[in-house]
């Protein structure tokens, strides 16, 4: 029988590469000005658009190093090396005091900015958890807590993002505002979230705000969070809203998008079509709980089967879990399960389905899986030690059952990330 899991595999790296800041970055970056170039970066490509900016800055255009500062905040065991932005590591997704210090120290760099300096953002995914910030009244234990609520109630990142910009003194506009003495405020973001939109990457920190206060509230009690009373304090307090368009923060701050979820997807489409597939492109933006999805996903995989169809199909967005159990596990590995449970039948399907910055849910660590692959060994493999993929999923332990299969996908960092990426050949 063909092993396809190279083919998958090399689709799933096609992907990543779309989106490397060493590969998209320069292109994209602004001329240097008279004074200094400020680069505040956040996420999990933080430090790897940094380096890349550095590169462009000092070898590129031969400015001079002491014009050039800045810090990137990253994830845990995504720093690269960097020349003259520090770089700071911090939790992800549960925000840590790491994260509050690089926060910190990239707002009072911003307020540094004169009319001569450049303010250049540089956002990947995981910036709204790298960049913590609590709003006045809120502790790092409280902004946690609200983050953990958040993450388990199977929200979409848009209204997780629409939460996390009321309680922030960084978010929603405010790093723009801090700086907005910069001759220039320039952002440059890799996308990782539906739709493109600037406000839900890293949770808009040089960008209006179109939500309230009040949608933060609604949002609450929708997702029935329990939050602490400070939290709710905070939402009710006018002084937390974000930023809007017109606000004066604005006024010479320009974004761009360098790399997006859907250029990713068409580098994987082209190797699957390129490998004699026909594909089915599902889009870039899907959203929804992980187990639906996947079973959708299975019936159309079915009926390729049986027209006779040797057919790719590849999807991206993001997939949520409402989590219910105390496993380990994340929404690619959950997918993947599920639908390996409709499909254990047909021998002859394969898939993937891993986040393109190598993380799939895990603890914040490196060594995280990036997701998971499934084929005819998978099937076999849950028969032969007589593993409970029905239990494991209520459980929300994934994570373990693909430990015992040998099916977890393990890239380490990628250092990007443009959401995930999800393929099943037929």
């Amino acid at each position: 029988m063909t092993d396809h899991r190279p083919l998958l595999r090399a689709i799933f790296d096609a992907a990543v590469a779309a989106a490397h800041p060493d590969r998209i970055l320069a292109a994209h970056l602004p001329p240097a000005p008279r004074g200094r170039i400020i680069c505040l970066a956040a996420g999990k490509g933080a430090a790897a658009m940094a380096a890349a900016a550095e590169r462009h800055y000092l070898d590129t255009l031969g400015v001079d190093p002491a014009r050039l500062t800045g810090i990137a905040t990253t994830r845990h065991g995504h720093r690269v090396p960097t020349r003259v932005v520090e770089v700071i590591e911090a939790g992800h997704p549960m925000p840590d005091a790491e994260g509050l210090r690089g926060a910190e120290a990239s707002l009072a760099l911003a307020a540094t900015a004169t009319p001569d300096d450049l303010l250049l953002v540089l956002l990947s995914g995981g910036g709204s958890a790298n960049w913590i910030l609590p709003a006045e009244g809120i502790t790092l234990a409280q902004k946690q807590q609200t983050t953990r609520a958040l993450l388990r109630s199977g929200a979409p990142i848009g209204d997780v993002n629409t939460v996390r910009r009321h309680l922030s003194r960084i978010k929603g506009g405010r790093l723009a505002r801090a700086g907005q003495a910069a001759a220039e405020i320039v952002t440059l973001a890799i996308s990782d979230v539906p739709r493109d939109e600037p406000a839900a990457i890293a949770s808009g920190p040089t960008v209006p705000d179109p939500t309230t206060l009040a949608d933060a509230r609604a949002l609450v009690a929708r997702y029935q969070l329990d939050l602490d009373d400070a939290v709710r304090a905070a939402l009710d307090d006018a002084r937390n809203e974000s930023v809007k368009a017109g606000d004066a923060a604005f006024a010479r701050a320009r974004f761009a998008i360098v790399a997006t979820p859907r250029q990713s997807l068409d580098a994987a489409i082209k190797v699957a079509h390129d490998a004699g597939y026909e594909v089915l492109d599902l889009g870039a933006d899907l959203e929804g709980e992980a187990r639906d999805v996947a079973a959708a996903h299975a019936k159309l995989a079915r009926e390729a089967r049986a027209a006779g169809k040797k057919l790719a199909i590849l999807s991206g967005g993001e997939l949520t879990v409402t989590v219910r159990g105390n496993g380990r596990g994340g929404p690619n590995q959950e997918y993947a399960l599920a639908l390996a449970q409709h499909l254990k039948d047909l021998p002859d399907v394969a898939a993937l389905a891993a986040d393109t910055d190598g993380a799939d849910g895990g603890a914040g660590n490196a060594t995280d899986p990036a997701g998971a692959l499934i084929d005819a060994r998978t099937f076999a493999k849950i028969a032969e030690l007589r593993l409970d993929p029905v239990a494991t999923l209520a459980d929300n332990d994934v994570t373990t059952l693909f430990e015992q299969t040998d099916d977890l996908l393990l890239t380490g960092p990628t250092l990007t990330n443009v959401n995930d990426i999800r393929v099943i050949l037929v």
